[in-house]
Order: C-alpha cells, then structure tokens, then sequence
C-alpha cells in the first residue's frame, strides 16, 4: 500500500528574510524584495535590478574553511536544509540516518563559480583554475553538501527542469517516499544565480523587466502593464516524511502531500504552450494523483512569472481545468514579492502553501494595478487575504516546456 507523505518542516533563505518567520511576515504584508543589482556593476546592463538575498553571513554559518569549499547555491541551500531539520525537530543519528535522504534542485547550478573560473582561465591559463570549481558548479552539489553536514545516506539526487525545479524535487521526493525507498527526505530548490552572464543571458531573452526606477513595481504578475519577470535567489527546504515515521516521533504535521503532476509542452524551447495545454495536464495530473475534483481547490499559489505569454497560458490553463470554479478560486503569485528564484522557486511556493494553509491567510499579489482583459481570475490583489483553505496547488513551469504542480492538505488524520 503507498504510504500517506507529510511535511514536518520548512527553512528558506529568500529575498524577503533569511528564516521562515521574516519572510512569510514580509510576504503577508506585502513587501517587495526586488531593488538594484549590489552584486555586480550594472552600468551596460538594460535590466539593474533583481530581488537579492541580504545580509546572508555564510561564514558566520558555516566558516571560512567550508565556505571556500562551496557556491552560494550549496550554501543558500545548506542554509535552509539546517532550519528545516531543526524546526521539525528531526534528530539525525546512525539509527536513522539511512533511512534519510536530500532531493535538491537547481536551475542553473553554481553558474557564479563557473562564471569567475571561466574569467581565470581566459586571464591566467588553465593552471590558476580552481581546484573546487568542478564540485562546487555541479547541480548535484547542494544536495550532495547537505548530505555530507547533515550525515544523511539514503537518495540523494537533483531535479533539474528549470523554473518547474523546486516542485519536481518535492513531487519525487514524496514518490520516494510512497514507495517505501526513505523514511524522511530533505527536499527543495536552491538558485544562486545573480551572476553577470546569467542576468546578461535573460536580458537578451526578453524575459526580465526593465522597470529599474521602481524595481519593488516592476515584478506585477497578471497585470496589464508586466514587462517581464525579476530574478530573485535564494533556497526552500521541506522537510518530507512518511506519516507512520512522524507518528513514531511526535512530529509536527504541517501540511500533507496528496497530489503531484509532472508533465511536457512539447512545443517551445521557452515560450508555454498555446491556451496553456501542458499546463492543464500537469494540473489534471495532480488532481487526478490526489483523487480530487477541481470544486475541492480553495487556493492556487501561480507559476505568475510577470511575462506576458506566461500570465495568459496559466490564466487560461486554470480555466480549463477548474471550469466556473475558477472564477471562484484565490489565485496569486507570491512572484510578485520574492521575485522569481528560478530552481528554487516552486519550493518556497510550496512553503507558502503550507504557511497559507497553517495561518489561514492567502498571499496576496502585489502590483496588481490594471487588469488584463486575457487574466479576468481572482488574484488576491495587493493585500493578503484571510481565508482557511484545506487544499491548494502550487504550479511551477519551466523552458523547456516542464510543467510541475503539487497538491496540498490540510493534514486531518482521516485517510484521504
């Protein structure tokens, strides 16, 4: 028989606050992370601005001998593994250590290491290469880093679908779990990807805004007036756990995991699919996984990227899905505040959702000023929203035409 999956704890380091509390205070008060690029000089760059992670001490946390040893999308994540562990008072020891595995994610890995060693080579030959640079730019890294501090032995793998990233990695987790492979999984995204090429390569894409004179405007999902999406960075880990094994030690439950779809467009190389197709069946999908009707959503935490097509394809793939219901649905895009973190960012979505879930209030999306005759749904406009939900669907789209959605519960105790 598959086994129910819970979620016991949660740890991020984001835009809005490098803890859970901080950032969900901000995220329910409305507060936009996004402000000027301070990581690098931005003087030929179209786009200036970002939402940055701040005041994040990697030494203090780690120190100096660790952190040379790691790119910041290890140590985000690391970071964020530690505060999951802790708050759903996890005690990792060699009883159990086997039966504990990490899924981590990442779009682009650690790009900021490639990026500085691919500048030696050309400046300085081969030899001045970093011996780190092969393991830290490795997407396997950060699951792998959080293996190695936390001495957990099961599964240990990444997810790399792009912007579906951190919702694919807690989607298999959960399957790893079902299938009796791991009794706990560390699971989410990490992106550390504020870096000049980076940045420089979604400019000419077309994808981020240009609204540098009012960056905490400029990310403003389903809007009118969006003009492309903010890059943000930063970590989500959740702690994931049969519910028998968090039964067996008084654990916390959060939340419960009853749904997951992971689908393709099989049409673009970045843009989504026309009238969102993939979108819809990577919804189905979920709810179907769930046993769940569309009448039974309360919530829906966007993909809500601020770009134009993104925005129309998803309002209409929910409309396809959820028929009048979705004109009865809260929908919003937490994007609007943190920015999109890329790999990482279907985790701390998710992590909204189990906020959401847990506190009774729906995140709101900011900047919600025009409305957009194509994207006529509720998005919870510019204040957040108290409601109680006892399920919601977090979806997350990557290029490449990946589609993640994940579906969860308020945990009842009653099978489902």
């Amino acid at each position: 028989m598959s086994k129910r999956v819970v979620i016991t704890g949660l740890g991020c380091i984001s835009p809005l606050g490098n803890d859970v509390n901080s950032t969900w205070e901000n995220v329910v008060a409305g507060k936009s992370g996004a402000g000027q690029i301070t990581k690098f000089d931005t003087t030929d760059y179209k786009t200036t601005i970002a939402a940055e992670v701040k005041g994040f001490d990697a030494k203090a946390l780690f120190g100096r001998r660790e952190v040379r040893r790691m790119d910041l999308v290890s140590m985000y994540a690391l970071a964020a593994a530690q505060q999951a562990v802790e708050n759903a008072g996890l005690e990792i020891n060699e009883d159990n250590r086997d039966r504990i595995g990490a899924v981590v994610g990442t779009g682009i890995g650690g790009i900021g290491t490639l990026f500085e060693n691919v500048k030696t080579f050309l400046e300085q030959g081969p030899a001045r290469v970093s011996p780190f640079l092969v393991p830290r730019m490795l997407p396997d890294t950060p699951g792998g880093m959080i293996a190695i501090h936390l001495g957990v032995r099961a599964t240990n793998f990444a997810v790399v679908t792009a912007c579906a990233t951190g919702t694919n990695a807690l989607g298999e987790s959960a399957e790893v779990i079902r299938r009796g492979q791991a009794d706990v999984i560390l699971a989410g995204g990490s992106e550390a990807s504020i870096v000049p090429i980076a940045v420089a390569g979604m400019i000419v894409m077309g994808a981020l805004s240009d609204r540098n004179e009012e960056p905490e405007k400029a990310s403003r999902p389903f809007d009118a007036g969006r003009n492309g999406f903010v890059m943000g960075e930063g970590a989500a880990i959740l702690v994931l756990e049969s519910l028998e094994h968090a039964q067996s030690r008084g654990a916390p439950i959060l939340a419960e995991v009853t749904g997951y779809g992971s689908t393709n467009d099989a049409y673009h190389i970045s843009a989504p699919a026309e009238n969102g197709v993939g979108a819809a069946l990577c919804m189905r999908a979920a709810l179907d996984s769930a046993n769940m009707s569309g009448d039974e959503i309360g919530y829906v935490n966007a993909h809500g990227t601020s770009t134009n097509l993104n925005d129309k394809s998803e309002t209409a793939a929910i409309k396809t899905v959820f028929g009048e219901h979705a004109y009865k649905l809260a929908v919003s895009s937490t994007k609007s505040m943190t920015g999109h973190l890329l790999g990482a960012a279907g985790a701390l979505e998710a992590l909204f959702c189990v906020k959401a879930i847990n506190e009774d209030v729906l995140p709101p999306t900011i900047n919600y000023e025009t409305p957009d005759p194509e994207c006529d749904l509720d998005y919870v406009p510019n204040k957040a929203r108290p409601v109680q939900v006892d399920h919601v669907m977090s979806n997350s789209f990557g290029f490449g035409g990946h589609n993640a959605t994940i579906v969860l519960s308020r945990y009842s105790g009653v099978g489902l």
